[in-house]
């Protein structure tokens, strides 16, 4: 498996979070993303959260400039 990567700068939030995390399993990337969802954004950890994180990891590493931010739907 390849490491894989979620990035806070690419979603639009109050807090400006720069928090990029990366892991070599998807489990691992997994529940370090649950966490600081938890923690710092202050969601619930619920399955449709873990869902929704998982929806939004990608392959490789986070790059050093921060991404263009998606726009809200």
């Amino acid at each position: 498996m390849s490491r894989q990567y979620i990035d806070c700068r690419e979603f639009p939030s109050t807090m400006n979070c720069s928090v990029a995390l990366s892991a070599d399993s998807e489990s691992e990337l997994l529940e370090a993303a649950v966490q600081h969802a938890v923690a710092v954004h202050g969601h619930a950890d619920t399955p449709e959260l873990r869902t929704q994180l998982a929806s939004m990891f990608k392959t490789g590493t986070p790059p050093l400039q921060a991404p263009a931010q998606a726009t809200p739907a």
